[in-house]
């Protein structure tokens, strides 16, 4: 039995998520492969992702990993699988790993990014990948803003209802804005992200930049670690799965993976 780790980009467009939600008749990215993937294998495919990524947003990066008996060579699962996939998921790379690997357990950070479109009329090719926002920003208050939030931190705040998580701290390594042109960028680095978590954060970030808040208002609302006092949660189309991060061996024991990512 053999552990097959794909990287895979997709438009989240139109799609109710990653996970499945098998007996809905809801289209999720996770069922797409699983039927491709059992045409391939003449096999019953459960994927396994690194994390749900919410309808309508998308990945550039996300990591999956199923176990199957195929012969099929791991670099020739991309054109098969690409084959037979809808235009808007693409399998990047397919690898075998080690048979303990686990695409969630065993991920140490996860990179996303958010794109706001800062212009008084938005192109219409954007709307489905980028936020909209047609007033001016302090782009200098915001980056001392997104300063704040980096770090290890009580993240309840920035956490939306509807999560049984019991641990809300989580480490943002790095937080950071870039622009091209009518574009700005938010990179997010972390070791794990509570549901809507990136959404909250640069919607906070964005009522710094609006003046609605100051950046030294930041520590005070993550100490009240009450989502009433953070910003709004953004729509879902800006945001993407940029990347995965994995350590070197994957050969940690189930037994060890068991914070929540």
């Amino acid at each position: 039995m053999r552990n097959i780790k794909l990287t895979i980009a997709y438009d989240g467009t139109g799609y109710h998520g990653f996970q499945a939600q098998k007996g809905t008749g809801l289209l999720t990215i996770q069922e797409a492969l699983e039927r491709v993937l059992g045409i391939l294998t003449k096999e019953q495919v459960t994927v396994i992702g690194s994390g749900r990524t919410d309808a309508g947003v998308h990945a550039w990066g996300q990591v999956v990993n199923f176990h199957s008996k195929t012969r099929i060579p791991a670099e020739r699962l991309p054109l098969a699988a690409n084959s037979l996939l809808p235009p808007s998921i693409v399998v990047r790379k397919a690898e075998d790993v080690p048979p303990d690997f686990h695409a969630r357990f065993d991920a140490v950070s996860k990179t996303y990014c958010y794109t706001i479109y800062n212009d008084r009329i938005m192109l219409p090719f954007w709307r489905n990948y980028a936020y909209h926002v047609p007033v001016a920003l302090d782009t200098v208050q915001m980056k001392k803003a997104c300063a704040y939030l980096e770090g290890r931190h009580d993240f309840s705040a920035f956490c939306a209802s509807g999560t049984a998580v019991k641990n809300y701290v989580r480490t943002i390594e790095s937080f950071r804005i870039t622009q091209e042109g009518c574009l700005l960028k938010f990179a997010v680095t972390g070791d794990g992200f509570l549901y809507n978590m990136v959404r909250i954060m640069v919607g906070t970030v964005l009522d710094v930049g609006k003046n609605k808040l100051r950046p030294e208002d930041i520590p005070e609302i993550l100490k009240a670690q009450n989502r009433v006092a953070a910003g709004t949660t953004l729509p879902p189309q800006g945001l993407c799965l940029m990347n995965v991060e994995y350590p070197p061996h994957f050969g940690k024991s189930h037994l060890d993976r068991g914070r929540e990512v």
